[in-house]
């Protein structure tokens, strides 16, 4: 049986703070005792704070590009300023302002976001590296912990063809992202030739029904009893070859 734990009474996280102490204190709050191969999915948003990667608008200067297009979208134009630094490149911007990140994330506004930031004028960033941060992360709790465990680093992206955001991986330690089902029997006996199957990106997903979008105060998710495969896999294992993106 897998069960989803929010960790609740996780302060606000500021710049240097230990993400994985502060995890369990919250953790021996509540009375949980961390188990070996728990997965922690933690909201990007805390590791940006923890690691500084905020920017103040009241410090941006926005180009005549930016200007003209935030009036387009109706944002604040120092906002867009930061949106286009944080791009590699301008993949479209008709509804939105999408953009391929300097990680290779699709996403809107560069994952560039004021919710759940204390103070009007600041935003946050994606973090800098989410896979070393998740990694880092993932070798404290273990030291303090003494068992092994899983981290994902998790953020809310919309889709291009369905309605309503979902939680995805940005970064992931201890675990595979992809689950290769291919060589597998169906039950009709049809063997499966193309199935990879995006479990990083389904816990995710699953963290995200407790953890929420609004002011549920629950950054940090343990799920437990998933039999994930143990391995330093890539994020970038989830991540589709320009080549092979059939919609770009």
């Amino acid at each position: 049986m897998i069960h989803i734990i929010g960790l609740k009474g996780i302060p606000i996280v500021k710049e240097g703070d230990n993400i994985a102490r502060l995890i369990l204190e919250a953790a021996k709050a509540q009375g949980i005792e961390i188990k070996a191969k728990d997965i922690f999915v933690i909201a990007q948003t805390i590791v940006s704070r923890a690691e500084g990667s905020v920017v103040d608008l009241n410090t941006v200067v926005p180009s005549d590009f930016a200007i003209r297009t935030a009036e387009r979208f109706e944002k604040d134009p120092r906002q867009v300023e930061v949106i286009l630094r944080e791009a590699k490149q301008i993949i479209r911007m008709e509804h939105a302002i999408i953009t391929e990140t300097k990680h290779g994330f699709i996403c809107a506004n560069s994952g560039v976001d004021k919710s759940n930031m204390p103070g009007e004028h600041f935003v946050s960033l994606l973090p800098r590296d989410p896979e070393k941060s998740a990694r880092e992360i993932r070798k404290e709790l273990e030291k303090l912990t003494g068992v092994k465990l899983a981290v994902i680093i998790s953020d809310t992206h919309g889709r291009p063809f369905r309605e309503g955001a979902i939680n995805v991986a940005i970064g992931v330690s201890g675990m595979k992202p992809i689950w290769d089902r291919r060589g597998d029997v169906d039950l009709f006996g049809y063997i499966l030739k193309s199935t990879l199957v995006g479990i990083a990106d389904e816990l995710a997903s699953a963290a995200e029904l407790v953890m929420g979008e609004a002011n549920e105060g629950i950054p940090v998710v343990i799920i437990r009893g998933f039999d994930y495969i143990e391995g330093e896999g890539s994020i970038k294992d989830l991540l589709r070859a320009p080549e092979k993106d059939m919609f770009r």
